[in-house]
């Protein structure tokens, strides 16, 4: 596979399904790429699904796919210690990969049986720009019979707050579009805050869509609790300590990154949001306040 066939093979499988992760897809072509690879060594191997791994980082700059794809390649490549001949070892990869995107294809479900008990009857929640997790989340609450109202920001500069009210309606949920400059107004209506991430990091903050920040700290000055749903695949070996620590490759788009020159005129797309702020994460391996999110990263990285 080339890059243009690896970055089209990406390309095919977000517009095959609009709800899958960016990560997800990435994998899953990671492992088609696995499947097609003409190497003749482990080491050739796993220096073409290192390739492959930046050509989709440089298509798709988002945390998610970036962690996803290390990860991914760690899950597999244990297999070279243990088997030293190449078709074998070719052979488990690709059942260590199949079984990879199982596991992380579940994710979702586990994070919202976990989240969705904290929404109780009658419950005003607060969430920002679209989230697949989030949405899950609120549909399992929806289907447990449960009453809430959901206020969304509209989440400029792509409104993608609106794509997540339509969804809400679609599922017969009470839901009200605010603009982002109205977080602190609508704040001391609402319960509960859950918003998704794009990445959680080592100190157990998180990297989401820009305009996090500014709610975490509306939450924490109502003495709201702030909620963080996110798979498990998206815990990233970062450590910033400011939004400057936070890397120019995730804070803009792939595309901008090529084309502009100049990023201090560009507007970031993310912005982080410190562990001091949230109240816990639902992830898939459980229920984790900030401080315990490193225990869990070392686990994933070894």
């Amino acid at each position: 596979m080339n890059e243009e066939e690896l970055v089209e093979y990406f390309r095919a499988q977000m517009r095959k399904d609009p709800d899958m992760a960016s990560a997800v897809a990435a994998i899953r072509t990671l492992l088609e790429f696995l499947k097609r690879d003409k190497g003749e060594t482990i080491l050739g191997l796993r220096e073409s699904l290192t390739w492959a791994t930046d050509c989709l980082k440089g298509e798709d700059s988002s945390v998610a796919v970036s962690s996803g794809g290390e990860l991914f390649l760690r899950f597999i490549s244990l297999t070279s210690l243990e088997h030293q001949d190449l078709s074998r070892c070719k052979k488990v990869m690709e059942e260590r990969g199949e079984l990879f995107l199982e596991k992380i294809s579940m994710s979702r479900n586990k994070v919202a049986k976990l989240c969705h008990t904290f929404i109780k009857d009658g419950a005003k929640i607060l969430t920002h720009s679209y989230s697949r997790v989030v949405l899950r989340v609120l549909e399992k609450a929806a289907a447990e019979k449960k009453r809430f109202s959901v206020y969304v920001t509209e989440s400029q500069p792509d409104a993608a707050g609106r794509q997540m009210a339509e969804a809400l309606k679609k599922l017969n949920v009470p839901v009200t579009v605010v603009l982002d400059a109205a977080v602190g107004y609508v704040l001391e209506k609402v319960d509960l805050v859950i918003v998704g991430a794009e990445g959680v990091v080592e100190s157990g903050g998180i990297i989401n869509k820009i305009g996090t920040y500014q709610m975490a700290l509306c939450s924490k000055a109502h003495n709201k609790p702030f909620y963080v749903v996110a798979e498990s695949f998206k815990f990233v070996r970062l450590y910033p300590l400011n939004q400057q620590d936070v890397p120019d490759k995730f804070k803009y788009k792939a595309d901008t990154l090529k084309s502009v020159q100049n990023l201090s005129e560009e507007h970031p797309i993310i912005d982080y949001t410190p562990p001091s702020l949230i109240t816990l994460l639902f992830t898939d391996l459980g229920v984790l306040t900030p401080s315990a999110v490193s225990d869990e990263l070392i686990k994933l990285y070894l």
